[in-house]
């Protein structure tokens, strides 16, 4: 009997070898019913049979042994890709559903061969076999990272604004401690209270605007009608008493006029310069330049300091990536999540406009341009 024929004829002791070794993939398996634990996997054997009587060419077999088979047809996912789904949700790790595999190829196998002594011409259906199941573990793998990444985010997210309120009672009795005049000791300790309570914020909303972009939501804005001269040169105030030792200038030309989310600009420029500060080389100046064209704006943000190489150029937007290191090495790291300058990305794109870099000898040059007139995407309702 061929091993397609024999999975249709054999199926109920398969699904009960299968059933049988789930069970024993604790904890996730502990409250299971026989329904829970077989789970996808007579479609899964279906699809497997189906697939090893299908006529397919030699480079076909060598991509789906890769785990690249060719696209589903009226449908949305496989019974695999489901399966992952499920058993991320019941709790098994990647390892656990994996190993089910394992042995399910090892069960029909065994099965087949002690029911049916196969002749050496049914090897191929052994070789077409394992290849269908290669490709069931591989979409079993991608999505389950998947539904564990999405879980994880969910996670993150809620976690980061449950905090938002008990932090800001924090920063909002430290402040009110300041003003009591209740002492030296009291004041200092006030203020080291309010010092890192604000740059736990910062993190904590870096994290709430990372967590928005990966369940595709985007950085959420609110354009109105601003003036960037205006924007800048308060935001740069404020950076320069954060940042007494370092030269911070301004260069202005043209109309500056449009509709933008003033606090998100705000960020955008706080991020880049801190950034040119960190990395740009002591007691030479930060140069922001702020130029209006006919439909949009560009402005950058200049430092003399290290060389950022093409191929860290081509990923430092991406999140968790991490610049050169400082050009001060005396500076004390920041503590920040490496998210800073995707955050920067993310509140351009989010505008309508882009951003780049360019590194050389002379200097390091963010360059961003904004758009007069966009206007903010509605969320993905889900």
């Amino acid at each position: 009997m061929r091993l397609a024929e024999f999975i249709r004829f054999d199926m109920e002791g398969i699904l009960a070898d299968w059933q049988a070794f789930a069970a024993t993939q604790l904890p996730g398996a502990a409250d299971m019913k026989p329904l829970e634990l077989r789970d996808h996997a007579q479609k899964i054997l279906e699809a497997v049979a189906k697939d090893i009587n299908q006529p397919q060419s030699k480079d076909e077999q060598t991509e789906k042994s890769k785990g690249h088979a060719t696209t589903l047809i009226n449908a949305t996912e496989t019974a695999a890709q489901t399966h992952a789904v499920l058993r991320a949700r019941d709790g098994f790790d990647i390892a656990q559903m994996t190993a089910e595999y394992r042995a399910l190829r090892a069960s029909v196998l065994r099965r087949w061969v002690d029911a049916c002594e196969p002749a050496r011409t049914d090897l191929q259906d052994m070789i077409r076999f394992n290849e269908a199941i290669d490709q069931a573990i591989a979409e079993s793998v991608s999505s389950f990272s998947t539904q564990v990444e999405q879980g994880r985010n969910f996670f993150l997210g809620m976690l980061g604004h449950d905090m938002r309120s008990p932090l800001s009672a924090i920063l909002l009795s430290a402040r009110f401690l300041s003003k009591l005049n209740a002492g030296d000791g009291i004041s200092d300790a006030a203020k080291r209270i309010t010092d890192s309570g604000t740059r736990m914020q910062a993190l904590l909303e870096d994290l709430v605007d990372f967590n928005r972009t990966k369940l595709g939501l985007g950085i959420n804005i609110n354009p109105a009608a601003l003036d960037l001269r205006e924007l800048f040169e308060s935001g740069l105030q404020q950076l320069r008493a954060a940042n007494p030792a370092h030269e911070i200038h301004l260069t202005v030309d043209g109309n500056l006029q449009g509709r933008w989310d003033g606090n998100r600009l705000h960020q955008l420029l706080d991020n880049l310069v801190v950034n040119a500060i960190k990395h740009g080389v002591a007691n030479t100046p930060v140069r922001v330049r702020l130029s209006g064209h006919t439909e949009d704006v560009l402005f950058s943000v200049s430092n003399r300091g290290p060389v950022i190489e093409p191929q860290l150029r081509a990923q430092i937007f991406d999140p968790l990536m991490r610049g050169p290191p400082p050009a001060d090495m005396s500076q004390e790291s920041d503590g920040s999540l490496g998210l800073g300058l995707f955050i920067c990305r993310e509140i351009v794109v989010a505008h309508g406009g882009s951003i780049e870099v360019d590194s050389d000898v002379a200097e390091t040059v963010f360059t961003v341009r904004l758009p007069r007139q966009h206007e903010a995407k509605q969320p993905v309702s889900h």
